[in-house]
């Protein structure tokens, strides 16, 4: 990990207890295996870690965004959803809608409006159209691999690589930071080559690292979506040889977030961008080299990566009864 650690945001208890009030007052009813899985994914350290310096008022904003969407993962993950794609395209289609303004009915649902109007509230048209895009492509990465379940597929790595970048759920995170930064990326920003080559980066380091941390879990419930069992199916080698493989990979995404970063110097100067563009860029440069850290470190720290031995298994055989309405 060649990034230095920006610290821990001092605001970590503050935020966790302000997660579990928020679910409680709108009804989001954890059964005790869910609860107990929540306590030990901690959300609140993720967020912490990744933005140390925001204000107590974001930092509970984006932990209960991260809480929210830990559940969507866990259902469709470990629950029915995950392998009844018509489930599965149902529960999506219908919190897309009500991202979009829908009226809200089931828990989920609520919480989801209710994220949806406090974050959206005072940004610009560009920067909602830039979150929904990759939130829905996010959401939709579920039914995608409820698909592939149900007709026993497996991606290819390199088409799972192409998945993963919108299935970690990163994406979305890097647009919030905007709000937090105190920044509103213009298209033309958005736009240059080395900063989407940032970003993917960025966000293909998460998700290898995710899957590296994971693999123990997912292998027990025999899910198939992960980088190190893709990558031990297509050698055929042992798991330690595929966790090493996969660990040569992380370094090599950790040297294209650097890359990048030279790369958009380089592009900023050919197109000229000057003041509160390059500026914003420059914030986006210097931020994201802690998210990277924050990020490897938070997956070294839950006990949702640390201890796959606590998985407990949850007999569901429908949606949630916060997903239903």
């Amino acid at each position: 990990m060649p990034f230095a650690s920006a610290g821990c945001n001092p605001g970590l208890e503050k935020t966790k207890e302000a997660a579990w009030r928020w679910a409680d007052f709108h009804g989001v009813e954890l059964s005790p295996v869910a609860r107990k899985k929540m306590i030990r994914t901690r959300p609140e350290l993720w967020i912490s870690l990744i933005f140390p310096t925001a204000s107590q008022q974001h930092l509970d904003l984006f932990c209960q965004w991260l809480f929210w969407a830990f559940l969507v993962d866990d259902e469709f993950d470990d629950g029915p959803a995950g392998r009844d794609p018509r489930m599965c395209g149902s529960a999506i289609t219908r919190l897309v809608e009500v991202l979009d303004g829908a009226v809200a009915h089931s828990a989920m649902e609520l919480t989801l409006e209710e994220l949806r109007n406090r974050t959206y509230r005072d940004r610009s048209t560009a920067w909602v159209r830039q979150f929904r895009r990759d939130t829905v492509a996010w959401l939709w990465t579920y039914y995608a691999e409820a698909v592939e379940r149900a007709a026993g597929q497996v991606p290819s790595r390199a088409q799972f690589v192409k998945h993963r970048r919108d299935s970690v759920a990163m994406q979305p995170f890097l647009d919030l930071h905007e709000i937090t930064a105190g920044i509103d990326l213009t298209d033309a920003a958005r736009s240059l080559p080395a900063y989407v080559a940032l970003r993917d980066a960025v966000t293909d380091h998460s998700g290898l690292c995710n899957d590296i941390c994971s693999f123990e879990k997912e292998a027990a419930m025999g899910y198939e979506h992960n980088a190190v069992r893709l990558i031990q199916r297509d050698r055929g080698c042992t798991l330690q040889e595929a966790v090493d493989e996969a660990g040569i990979q992380l370094a090599r995404i950790a040297e294209r977030v650097r890359r990048a970063e030279r790369d958009l110097v380089v592009e900023m100067d050919a197109a000229k961008m000057e003041g509160a563009e390059r500026i914003a860029l420059e914030r986006c440069v210097r931020d994201y080299r802690g998210l990277v850290r924050g990020d490897f470190d938070y997956h070294a720290r839950a006990e949702r990566y640390t201890r796959p031995d606590l998985v407990e298994p949850e007999d569901r055989s429908e949606l949630s009864r916060f997903f239903a309405a």
